[in-house]
């Protein structure tokens, strides 16, 4: 069975009653999902930092890019506890703002896009595909990326911690056909951008084909050799091992844990070396047809 969630926190919130054995979150569920609930990081989905953002309203677009400093004593609407939120934090540091300088208003994503689209709103903070939207509907305007913030934004391949040790089989399978849908999506671009026209529609999202090609552009994916080692310990942390860390930082910095996580005690490569140590699930996970 597959299932979407609007957000990672209710998706994490889910894991609770078992209603999913593995999937794809934001590295800030990802974290809390680890403290809360046991669940387990096996690998990286895409790399999200173009793809989180701080987004001005058409009528505010100008006033914010001309002077980021004129943020201060602003109100900002974001869904808390999100990569979203994360990028938003990294830009407002870049800018030397601190987030006691601005308010933060709590909203889900299609809040916040009817808020900004409808005058309610200046200062948002969205991921992507909502951006697009933003963008295409309402004239919205980035004003700063998580990646132009200078953070590093994961996407996270989860899997809850009592299913992986009961079922690490699985779990590699699970990750070989992930790898293996990146493998053909990167060398099939005209069919995946039509599947994933397909799959927004049926969540309600209609953005350009300009827009989801630009999905593809801005959101780095890595395959099984780099999978492997982005979680390489061989010479110390790994690179996984400091993006997260960084995530677990913020985290405690807004109150949503009390303390950083070791990284070594929810991110684990033994799943994804399970795919590199087994010729046919790596055949697979490689292959573009």
């Amino acid at each position: 069975m597959f299932s979407t969630f609007p957000a990672g926190v209710p998706q994490i919130a889910a894991a609770a009653s078992k209603s999913w054995d593995v999937g794809g979150t934001g590295s800030v569920p990802a974290v809390l999902g680890h403290v809360r609930f046991g669940i387990k990081t096996i690998g990286v989905t895409n790399d999200e930092s173009a793809g989180n953002a701080l987004l001005a309203s058409k009528a505010a677009a100008d006033k914010f890019t001309a002077n980021p400093g004129s943020i201060k004593g602003q109100t900002i609407v974001l869904t808390s506890n999100s990569t979203g939120d994360y990028a938003v934090q990294s830009c407002l540091k870049k800018w030397g703002i601190a987030k006691a300088d601005v308010t933060i208003k709590n909203m889900g994503q299609a809040e916040i896009i009817s808020a900004m689209s409808s005058g309610n709103a200046d200062l948002g903070g969205l991921w992507a595909p909502n951006i697009y939207t933003l963008e295409e509907k309402a004239g919205g305007r980035v004003l700063c990326s998580g990646k132009e913030g200078g953070a590093i934004v994961p996407g996270a391949l989860i899997v809850r911690g009592d299913y992986a040790e009961q079922n690490p089989d699985n779990v590699a399978k699970f990750l070989a056909v992930y790898l293996r849908g990146w493998s053909w999506a990167n060398a099939n671009k005209a069919e995946a951008i039509a599947m994933m026209k397909k799959f927004y529609e049926q969540g309600g999202v209609s953005i350009s084909e300009a827009s989801m090609k630009k999905e593809f552009d801005t959101r780095p994916t890595f395959n099984l050799a780099q999978q492997v080692q982005n979680m390489d310990r061989a010479r110390g942390a790994s690179a996984m091992d400091g993006w997260f860390g960084a995530i677990g930082e913020f985290m405690r910095g807004t109150g949503a844990i009390p303390t950083v996580p070791a990284s070594a005690d929810y991110i684990t490569d033994a799943y994804m070396k399970r795919v590199a140590a087994d010729p046919k699930l790596r055949e697979f996970a490689g292959r573009t047809n």
